[in-house]
């Protein structure tokens, strides 16, 4: 594993490299990620491809930021690493998975990037900050500046998995609270998860999806309550050439819920070969 930072307009991003062959997948970390919430993924994920873990600003260790930015000042994060990447790897274009928040970093970086970009797979994302989901985040936010760590994790986190699968794993959720209780009582987090949701609240590029030109998995999880199917549906519609695959009974954390699912469709559809299958 080699870890780095680098300083973009005075401010420290930090990132981390695995693996030493095969085609480089990018994880963008979904809103209240890091790059130490892939871990379980790292060993299965680099037996045949290097893995690149990046920290947007406002999360994990890559620097906190005043309010008001968007997400631009992610999108231009991600190409300062991708840029000091391409010259230490000898090359130009990568392959991008965003979930969530970071699904729609990846959006934005593709549009803004398109040679930088060879596969994109987008999980449990959205082309927009729909009304409803802003909503959303603004009652977030108000729990948030309660300053409870333990009303915010009772927010926000529960809502993120299927009934099924926080019913079935207690033991696990219940130590997930007490870990993240803890951390959300931190004021400087709690600042930064407002900051991080606030930089969505006007995102929106639906009419920009037919500008997306590398092949693109859409994935959708069915019992998804934050960001349901019909927004992976719209991705699908608007990017031509799209494939959209569905992980039946996994609610938005699909990482966590369809683990191997998720690595399998993400390391299979970033190992095809450029020209694809040809029937």
């Amino acid at each position: 594993m080699m870890t780095a930072e680098l300083y973009l307009g005075g401010r420290r991003v930090y990132y981390e490299l695995h693996g030493s062959a095969g085609e480089p997948i990018v994880l963008l970390n979904g809103i209240m990620m890091s790059t130490a919430s892939w871990r379980p993924f790292i060993e299965s994920m680099t037996a045949q491809n290097r893995v690149i873990l990046v920290d947007f600003f406002d999360q994990g260790n890559s620097e906190r930021l005043e309010p008001g930015y968007d997400h631009g000042v992610q999108v231009e994060l991600l190409e300062a690493v991708l840029a000091e990447l391409a010259a230490k790897l000898g090359r130009e274009s990568f392959n991008i998975m965003g979930i969530s928040y970071g699904g729609e970093v990846a959006l934005q970086y593709a549009l803004a990037y398109p040679a930088r970009v060879r596969r994109l797979v987008l999980a449990n994302t959205c082309a927009r900050t729909s009304p409803w989901l802003r909503k959303i985040g603004d009652g977030w936010n108000e729990v948030a500046r309660s300053g409870s760590g333990l009303a915010y994790y009772l927010t926000t986190i529960p809502v993120i998995y299927s009934t099924r699968f926080f019913e079935e794993h207690a033991e696990w959720m219940e130590g997930r609270e007490a870990a993240l209780t803890k951390y959300f009582s931190r004021p400087e987090v709690l600042a930064a998860l407002i900051r991080l949701t606030d930089s969505s609240r006007d995102y929106d590029v639906t009419d920009r999806l037919h500008e997306i030109t590398c092949p693109t998995l859409v994935i959708s999880s069915s019992e998804d309550a934050l960001v349901p199917p019909t927004e992976q549906q719209l991705l699908h519609a608007g990017i031509r050439g799209s494939a959209y695959v569905t992980i039946n009974g996994s609610g938005h954390a699909s990482m966590y819920e369809a683990p191997e699912a998720f690595a399998a469709l993400t390391v299979g559809f970033t190992n095809l070969p450029d020209k694809g299958i040809i029937i």
